[in-house]
């Protein structure tokens, strides 16, 4: 006979937190931000509110990890780098706009978008593990292609960033047309041209 052995801890524990972040996930898409509650999160995935409260600080905090599980993000962020730029960036641009239209994401990343507004802490956790990594490695990208001659030497590095990233963003927001590839491509061109880019 076997000898008993006592349920291993972290595998608890990693169950719960993937039961958090699953419950979380369905009913901010169910509910919205607004009408979520952590004591509606415990119930779903079957736990304790003050094991949320152990893990987590705030509502936010916990739809913003279920997010990055969601769509797999939040570990190491790399950029396609072929040696074609425009190549490269329709790519990305093709994936961001991919996610915002997805309707699973879509309700939840307006929600965590508002919250990042007013919520300080939260903000900070946005940008140190989603925004800020994912402007330096394209910020990368536009350096590899200035250093190669693709774009003018004098290219100013972070406003290339803005303007590639930025109008995505704005038409998502403000719900001003559909967000296609053949939008990301549109606009990929429109950068490289403001660029000045070689080819």
């Amino acid at each position: 006979m076997a000898p008993r052995t006592s349920p291993d801890p972290a595998r608890r524990s990693e169950r719960s937190r993937a039961a958090v972040l699953a419950a979380a996930h369905e009913l901010v898409s169910e509910v919205g931000f607004g009408k979520l509650t952590i004591e509606a999160i415990a119930a779903r995935a079957g736990v304790g509110k003050q094991t949320i409260y152990r893990w987590w600080p705030s509502k936010g905090a916990v739809v913003f990890d279920a997010f990055l599980a969601a769509t797999g993000q939040g570990g190491d962020i790399a950029l396609p780098d072929t040696g074609d730029l425009a190549a490269d960036l329709r790519t990305v641009l093709r994936g961001s706009a991919d996610e915002l239209t997805d309707p699973a994401l879509d309700r939840t990343y307006r929600a965590l978008s508002a919250e990042i507004l007013n919520d300080p802490a939260l903000q900070a956790e946005y940008r140190t593990r989603l925004l800020d990594p994912l402007l330096e490695v394209t910020r990368d990208r536009f350096r590899t292609a200035r250093e190669t001659g693709r774009i003018p030497s004098d290219t100013d590095l972070d406003l290339a960033v803005e303007l590639l990233y930025g109008p995505l963003y704005y038409r998502w927001m403000h719900q001003l047309g559909p967000l296609d590839h053949d939008h990301a491509d549109r606009l990929v061109d429109a950068v490289l041209r403001a660029l000045g880019a070689d080819g």
